[in-house]
């Protein structure tokens, strides 16, 4: 007669015990964003394109950052960097250095000559572009590589906008805007140069002619300081001056310099004009800890001697035979409830002079709308839009400076791109699907930082002040491979699977399988819902939730 089996040891399998039974939460594998992605202004998947470079995968990086963004050379060099503000690791140590690390992704395909890959489809509708700066080459870039006919009109000689005739060379060299707008007209984009669409009839025939029209005219008015005398030779308007001088003329304004305003323009003119060797006085409303300059200009700008008195403003103008008698005052600065609006006060008795030779406001530019009102129109000095960035008309869209007042290159750059798919919805809805939904970011008390060690940031290195003030060579050096690599290594890939095998590992039941060609899945009748695979997890891409009877 044949023993029981034993209910404590058996020599056949024991997968007929569904010991997964007892749990009341699973683990869930779902790859959510990273708080960086979450920040940029371009929806780049930072996560991916760092873990590619450490895998010396450049090309492939270089592929990830072009999905959103054409410019990662650009960006690498004056992106304001929203992203490193929200990235986990400076609750660590400090925040990857993403923005170098996305110029040398940038540079590298410069280098090497990489191209974008041609459109799979040619298309039959035509969508034309006016302006061609940051926000109208991101929208003819998005376009032309889905397989629509795109025609940019642009009223300058060359494209480029703002990125051109508005950054000085040693922040970014012209070289690199010609390498990367290069790399969107060869898509075949069309190009008309020194083209301006002047009036509402110019625009409605473009309506006519095409099947959408995009407005990226930017912001190309000037503001007007209250009470200063524009027409005296003794003012000139920053954005004039920075396109002359990045033409590769010389400054006729005089030996001392005071620039008004404390924005990227404001750095910008006030840097170059050190560089041609003029003595350089900032006056900004704003206080030193609220100037809307980045902080890196505001340090560089100082170590190249230029001199601010911030919380100040200009009351009067006396011109002399031996130059300008210039009556300032302190004020209180308040900020407002949204970007651009703040409110001042004098403070009594706290007036005081500047001698100088010139004075070149900066203190921002608006878009110009009153020759299109007919056709679009516009409220509070933008272009009206809605979520899409579609105008009140028909077939007209428009992004950028011209219509936000978010006005970073890169904000432009996302806008359009977000611009670009609405409109390939409105003139191909067949071909159009629906974005993903949404989800929560990963949160840095998810990462498991006994996988991530202390390190500190590799930074780039920038020429010395008394070389930096010879030349407009670029200020900052470029991180080597060996640095880029080993910054890059510091991400957390956070909410990202890096299929580092440890859920597999630590499971005490086995209940994790590895899954050909990558990732894992959970064999839910052996799982007792321990938790183990989610507190091993490195990078916070799994989640308990609770199991809910089917």
């Amino acid at each position: 007669m044949n023993k029981p089996q034993s209910p404590l040891w058996t020599n056949s399998t024991s997968e007929a015990r569904k010991t997964g039974t007892w749990r009341s939460a699973l683990p869930d594998y779902q790859n959510i964003p990273s708080p960086c992605l979450g920040a940029c202004p371009v929806d780049g998947e930072i996560a991916t394109w760092l873990r590619q470079v450490t895998q010396i995968d450049h090309y492939g990086a270089w592929l990830t950052l072009m999905e959103n963004n054409p410019f990662p050379a650009i960006a690498g060099r004056i992106c304001h960097h929203p992203c490193q503000t929200a990235c986990n690791r400076v609750q660590l140590d400090e925040t990857v250095g993403i923005c170098s690390l996305e110029r040398f992704v940038g540079d590298k395909a410069i280098t090497e000559g990489w191209s974008i890959p041609k459109p799979e489809v040619e298309r039959t509708e035509s969508i034309a572009i006016i302006g061609g700066g940051p926000a109208g080459l991101s929208a003819a870039y998005q376009l032309r590589r889905r397989g629509y006919q795109v025609t940019i009109y642009e009223s300058r000689e060359q494209l480029g906008g703002l990125l051109r005739y508005g950054i000085p060379a040693y922040r970014l060299d012209n070289s690199i805007v010609d390498a990367e707008v290069g790399r969107i007209t060869d898509l075949g984009v069309k190009v008309h140069l020194g083209v301006e669409i002047m009036n509402s009839a110019a625009l409605a025939k473009l309506k006519e002619d095409y099947s959408a029209v995009f407005l990226a005219t930017g912001a190309s008015r000037p503001k007007a300081l209250p009470g200063l005398d524009y027409s005296q030779p003794y003012v000139q308007d920053s954005a004039d001056f920075l396109a002359i001088t990045n033409g590769g003329k010389t400054c006729e304004l005089g030996e001392n310099l005071l620039v008004i305003g404390g924005g990227s323009a404001a750095m910008d003119v006030a840097r170059t004009a050190r560089r041609l060797g003029r003595h350089v006085t900032v006056l900004t409303l704003e206080s030193d800890e609220n100037l809307p300059a980045q902080r890196t200009e505001v340090d560089e700008a100082r170590e190249e001697n230029v001199e601010f008195i911030c919380g100040a403003m200009l009351k009067d103008v006396n011109s002399t035979k031996d130059g300008l008698i210039l009556t300032c005052a302190r004020v209180d600065f308040q900020p407002g409830a949204a970007k651009g609006q703040f409110t001042t006060t004098q403070i009594e008795g706290s007036e005081f002079e500047l001698r100088v030779d010139a004075i070149i406001p900066a203190i921002g530019q608006d878009a110009d709308l009153a020759r299109w009102q007919d056709v679009v129109p516009g409220d509070k000095g933008l272009i009206d839009t809605d979520q899409s960035w579609r105008t009140q008309t028909e077939g007209i869209f428009a992004a950028g400076d011209v219509a936000s007042m978010a006005r970073f290159v890169t904000e432009a750059v996302g806008q359009a791109k977000h611009a670009a798919v609405a409109i390939a919805r409105y003139v191909s809805p067949d071909e159009a699907k629906d974005p993903p939904p949404l989800l929560a970011e990963a949160k840095f008390n998810v990462i498991n930082t006994a996988y991530h060690s202390p390190d500190a940031r590799h930074n780039q290195e920038n020429l010395k002040v008394e070389v930096r003030l010879q030349s407009f060579d670029e200020v900052q050096i470029a991180l080597s491979a060996e640095q880029a690599i080993a910054e890059a290594g510091r991400c957390f890939s956070c909410g990202t699977c890096i299929d580092c095998d440890n859920c597999y590992l630590y499971c005490p039941d086995m209940a994790i399988s590895k899954l050909e060609g990558g990732g894992y899945v959970v064999n839910l009748d052996f799982c007792k819902g321990c938790g183990l695979c989610v507190a091993e997890c490195p990078t916070g891409s799994i989640h308990m939730q609770e199991d809910l009877p089917s």
